[in-house]
């Protein structure tokens, strides 16, 4: 029975000490678990053990090298829903993949924060605050096929500097033979295969992942970091040298920023130089790429910026609208009120994405550049601030994600509300018979044509991010302060924070 889940009065805004449960966040959160297990039994009836299903046609995909990213990408999900049916129909998977076997090439990136994390976590979770979910002798498999991963893929490390290849042939050993490596292709594998090194007592994955980073933390040449923190979006695999000055928190740098501070929540002791890099960022951010439209000065976005023209560049991506999270977790460690301030602008910036479009919901890529306005799009900006250059929704977790971190740290109700209006909308336009599609343009009625794929992170990301805003209280929720004893990876699947045994 599909759940009505606009039938309870709205949300009021008020700030909610303690996050006390109520009969209005009881009945939200069934109704995103509900939509959980819509997504998962489609998946699992047409498309299992395949990666993705085809939510319109009924088909499967293999996007991510066949090895049933969909399942693993659910496992943390699922555990911290308390579902155990389906926790047990996926370690049941985990236990039979053979990571050595795939017809494609392979993105160390892409089965970092999945895969290796998906099992990383599920681990965690398992062995700790749910404990006794499942039958304990099964909880094992998931390290060891963890450690079996990172050691089929280790490999990538083997160049001149440490840097690694991301896209591998993991038969023979081999690469694409790309010169450059992006900047978060290369700073966000750090969280994942150093947390494999602390659980396993091999030094080797996290000294692999570290040396890498190292780059990235103190970057040469100076010019590609033109501002204290911020630095180029690609770095030579040869020498480990920063090869642009093409700076944002965009795609292909994003998750770089990301990790600096989730490593100082993870260890403060060991990454104490990742904290002083992820506040160098932030400052410059807010000196140098804060960017108010012109029809809107209220909202604030975070500009791009290239050496090469010397010019910021006036456009982002949701994959950007993490940025506000990371400023509020990382202000909330910190105590800098300063931060928390800037990333409720930032989230609210990223929230007029998704009100002010016909579906409400957020846009692939937009714009607020005065000068470059499409003519069909005049109204838009001069109404919301911005105009919309991919009208495309790919089941993307990024807003979402910040107006959790919003709730977590502020306890004000309006950002709970922000998340079960999209909630609302996606289950609205974006739900099929058998799981969730994307949208083609999230401007037109209905949000035009449907894309005929469902995305892994609907699964890791987008239902985890919203369930987590109405669930109970658990050790694994965001926290205020330097209380957190979980971090989660850009991928939403949590980690526990590193303790000496």
């Amino acid at each position: 029975m599909r759940v009505q889940l606009l039938a309870l009065p709205a949300l009021a805004a008020a700030s909610v000490p303690h996050f006390a449960r109520n009969a209005a966040n009881d009945f939200r959160a069934d109704a995103v678990k509900e939509a959980f297990s819509h997504a998962w039994d489609g998946y699992y009836k047409y498309a299992f053990p395949n990666d993705e299903l085809r939510p319109i046609s009924n088909g499967y995909g293999n996007s991510r090298n066949g090895w049933g990213a969909s399942a693993v990408d659910a496992l943390s999900t699922a555990i911290i829903m308390r579902n155990a049916t389906i926790v047990n129909q996926i370690i049941d998977h985990i236990a039979t993949i053979d990571y050595s076997k795939t017809d494609t090439m392979v993105s160390l990136f892409e089965t970092t924060i999945r895969y290796l994390a998906g099992m990383i976590s599920g681990y965690d979770l398992l062995k700790g605050p749910a404990a006794g979910l499942v039958d304990e002798g099964k909880v094992e498999i998931l390290l060891k096929q963890s450690q079996n991963l990172a050691d089929i893929l280790k490999f990538a490390f083997d160049t001149p500097s440490g840097v690694p290849y991301n896209n591998i042939d993991i038969a023979t050993h081999g690469s694409d033979n790309a010169t450059t490596n992006g900047l978060a292709v290369t700073g966000t594998l750090v969280l994942e295969w150093t947390r494999l090194s602390d659980l396993t007592g091999n030094p080797e994955y996290a000294t692999l992942s570290q040396k890498a980073q190292e780059y990235l933390l103190r970057p040469e040449p100076a010019e590609y970091e033109p501002f204290p923190g911020l630095i180029g979006s690609a770095v030579n695999i040869k020498d480990g040298q920063l090869s642009n000055g093409d700076i944002s928190w965009n795609g292909g740098a994003d998750s770089y920023y990301e990790y600096l501070i989730k490593m100082y929540v993870y260890d403060p002791e060991r990454f104490g130089l990742y904290r002083e890099r992820w506040i160098a960022a932030a400052e410059s951010s807010i000196e140098h790429l804060a960017s108010h439209p012109s029809s809107r000065p209220d909202m604030t976005f975070l500009a791009t910026y290239s050496t090469a023209n010397d010019k910021l560049g006036l456009s982002s991506q949701h994959l950007a609208c993490f940025d506000g999270g990371s400023y509020l977790l990382g202000g909330t460690v910190l105590d800098r009120q300063d931060f928390i301030d800037f990333g409720l602008d930032l989230v609210y910036a990223c929230h007029q994405t998704y009100n002010q479009t016909l579906t409400g919901i957020g846009p692939e890529s937009f714009s607020w550049d005065s000068e470059d306005i499409p003519e069909k799009q005049r109204a838009l900006f001069e109404r919301a601030g911005f105009y919309i250059r991919d009208s495309r929704w790919i089941l993307r977790p990024e807003v979402i994600e910040s107006f959790y971190y919003a709730l977590r740290i502020t306890g004000d109700e309006t950002y709970r509300y922000w998340i079960w209006t999209a909630f609302s909308n996606i289950n609205k336009y974006s739900r099929t018979p058998t799981g969730f599609a994307g949208l083609m343009d999230v401007n037109a009625p209905n949000g035009g044509e449907r894309d005929d794929n469902q995305e892994s992170f609907i699964f890791a990301e987008v239902l985890k991010y919203t369930y987590l805003a109405f669930a109970p209280e658990d050790e694994w929720q965001v926290q205020k302060g330097s209380a957190n004893t979980f971090v989660y990876n850009t991928e939403a699947h949590p980690f526990k924070v590193y303790s000496p045994k």
